[in-house]
């Protein structure tokens, strides 16, 4: 029983957070278009286009096979099970679902036959090769020290030192991850429709109506639950007697702090070449390993 009502409660959250990431994500398009003196979107603008695009039909090529119909669906359902995974969940069970939500989408940018869908998908591998053992590596960090890869325990044990010289290694190292595990600048640009630069993009093109509307909303899905991650593992610090309420609060603070932190980073750095991309996340992939290393 008690099983059971910690999943009730683990997909409750799991809603909630999906149903505020398209918030999250306008918050950081309205950041940038201030910061770059700009009028730009209203904060509930990706409400409406998810909205709009969810009610039209999808325009499907007739070369497509089974992975392109239920990629999207797919993509969606790995990013509402790590939503439901943050809250009692396991890291490497978080980790696997975004991957193999990952995966889906770029074998369906290949099943188009499209030549800037290829060009997408293989530009998603190539750096997920570089993300994801960055990624674990940093995660193991605060495992290390947690004693667990359970995520409330590793949680429990950011709050007990939040600034030691390993957990600074490790949140510049996650900060620099979640910009590339986002796709905003300087490894990708999320506004672009430039062929040559595009690459979450460009595993899109071919989609359209409710499919391409539930590949947006994963994406802001999963951009929220990084930034999740990021706040509560690596900026755990909060004062003492905190009701549940304030708490919750204190959360929703921090990750308005990131989103506006993201915007920042967007704002004042421009998009690197791709070759280059490797050298950024070797920078992220030193941080982790001196924190793994400093504990």
């Amino acid at each position: 029983m008690d099983q059971l009502v910690t999943i009730v409660i683990s997909l409750g959250y799991a809603l909630a957070l999906v149903l505020a990431a398209p918030l999250v994500a306008g918050i950081i398009k309205v950041s940038k278009a201030r910061l770059q003196n700009r009028r730009g979107p209203g904060v509930w603008q990706v409400y409406y286009d998810l909205f709009k695009l969810l009610q039209k039909d999808s325009m499907v090529s007739p070369t497509t096979s089974w992975v392109f119909n239920l990629a999207p669906y797919i993509y969606f359902a790995g990013a509402f099970g790590a939503a439901a995974l943050l809250t009692s969940g396991d890291l490497f069970a978080l980790l696997y679902l975004l991957a193999a939500s990952r995966f889906f989408l770029a074998m369906a940018s290949l099943d188009a036959g499209s030549t800037f869908g290829g060009m997408g998908g293989s530009r998603e591998m190539y750096i997920s090769v570089l993300v994801e053992p960055v990624l674990l590596v940093t995660m193991l960090t605060v495992a290390a020290r947690a004693g667990s890869t359970q995520l409330a325990a590793m949680s429990a044990a950011a709050a007990i030192t939040p600034f030691s010289l390993p957990y600074i290694f490790a949140a510049v190292a996650f900060l620099i991850i979640l910009v590339a595990e986002t796709g905003r600048i300087p490894v990708d640009n999320p506004d672009t429709h430039l062929e040559l630069t595009m690459i979450h993009e460009a595993m899109v093109l071919e989609y359209s109506g409710r499919r391409l509307g539930l590949i947006f909303f994963a994406a802001a899905s999963k951009q929220l639950v990084f930034i999740l991650l990021f706040a509560i593992l690596f900026l755990p610090w909060q004062p003492e007697g905190l009701s549940p309420l304030q708490t919750f609060l204190w959360l929703v603070a921090k990750v308005l702090l990131t989103a506006v932190a993201l915007a920042v980073i967007e704002s004042s750095t421009n998009k690197m070449r791709l070759f280059k991309v490797p050298g950024f996340m070797g920078l992220a992939g030193m941080l982790a390993l001196l924190a793994l290393v400093a504990q």
